[in-house]
C-alpha cells in the first residue's frame, strides 16, 4: 500500500490515516487509491467492525491536490469520469466508517468526510468548500451532501463565499456528530468505534443503511424499509443472544450472525 495512506488494526477497528503532512494531505490519485485499498481491505476482514479515516492534527485534508488539477482541460475530466472512479468508495462502504476531523477539512477534504457515516471533530476543525476562491464549483459532493447536513441557507453562503466554519458552528448545524478536545480525537474516536465494532455486524450493517435509506426514498418508503430489516433481524443468532441477555440480566456474546 501506498504510503501516502497507513492503515492499522486496532481491536476491531480498522484505521486509515491521510499521510501527505508536506501537503496538508491534500488528494491525489495515491492519496484516493490508498483509501479505496484500505476500505477495501478492512471490509473483507470480518473481524473488523468499524472503520475511522483520519489525518494529522493541522488537517484532514486540505482539498484536492490543485498542482495536478489546474492542467486538466473538460475532455481529461470527462473522459476520465474524475472523481467518480474510486473517489467515492468510502460512501460504498457497508461497515460504520467514522471520520476524525483536525484541523483543516476543505474542498475535497470536507467532502472525504461527509462521505464518511459521522463527523468526530477536533476543537481545532475547521471545515469548508472554497472552490469558488480558485474559479470552480464543489465536485464531490460539496454541493449535495453539504445542504442535507446543514441546511440550504449555510451551505449556499459556505459555497458562495468560501468561508470557513469552525468546530462549534459545524456541530450546531449538524455536520458534526461530537467536538472532542484535538489532544483526545483518535484516542476517543476510536474508543466510539470500538463500542460500534463490539455490536453485531449485521446489525450495524442494517442500522447504517436503514438511516441511509432516509435521505435517498420518501418517508413512508423508508419506513417500510426500516420495517422490513427490523423483521429481518429476528432472523439473527445475534438477536436472541441479545434479547435472552437482557433478560437474564448479562452481557451479550455476539457472533456477527
Amino acid at each position: 500500500m501506498t504510503t501516502a495512506v497507513l492503515s492499522e488494526i486496532h481491536g476491531k477497528v480498522g484505521l486509515i490515516r491521510i499521510n501527505r503532512p508536506d501537503a496538508m494531505n491534500a488528494l491525489n490519485d495515491a492519496v484516493v487509491e490508498g483509501i479505496a485499498a484500505a476500505i477495501d481491505a478492512f471490509e473483507a476482514d470480518p473481524a473488523i467492525g468499524c472503520l475511522v479515516l483520519t489525518g494529522n492534527d493541522k488537517a484532514f485534508a486540505a482539498g484536492a491536490d490543485i498542482g495536478v488539477m489546474k492542467s486538466f482541460d473538460y475532455m481529461h475530466a470527462y473522459q476520465t469520469d474524475f472523481i467518480t472512479a474510486r473517489w467515492e468508495r468510502i460512501k460504498t462502504a457497508r461497515k460504520p466508517v467514522i471520520a476524525a476531523v483536525a484541523g483543516y477539512a476543505l474542498g475535497g477534504g470536507c467532502e472525504f468526510a461527509m462521505m464518511c457515516d459521522m463527523i468526530y471533530a477536533a476543537d481545532n476543525a475547521k471545515f469548508g468548500q472554497p472552490e469558488v476562491k480558485i474559479g470552480t464549483l464543489p465536485g464531490a459532493g460539496g454541493t449535495q451532501r453539504l445542504p442535507r447536513a446543514i441546511g440550504k441557507a449555510k451551505a449556499m453562503d459556505m459555497c458562495l463565499t468560501g468561508r470557513l466554519m469552525d468546530a462549534v458552528e459545524a456541530e450546531k448545524s449538524g455536520l458534526v456528530a461530537r467536538i472532542i478536545p484535538a489532544e483526545q480525537l483518535l484516542e476517543e474516536t476510536l474508543k466510539a468505534a470500538q463500542t460500534i465494532a463490539g455490536y453485531s455486524l449485521p446489525v450495524i450493517m442494517m442500522i447504517k443503511e436503514a438511516v441511509n435509506r432516509a435521505f435517498e426514498s420518501p418517508l413512508n418508503e423508508g419506513l417500510l424499509f426500516e420495517r422490513r430489516v427490523f423483521h429481518a433481524s429476528f432472523a439473527l443468532e445475534d438477536q436472541k443472544e441479545g434479547m435472552n441477555a437482557f433478560a437474564e440480566k448479562r452481557k451479550p456474546s455476539f457472533k456477527n450472525r
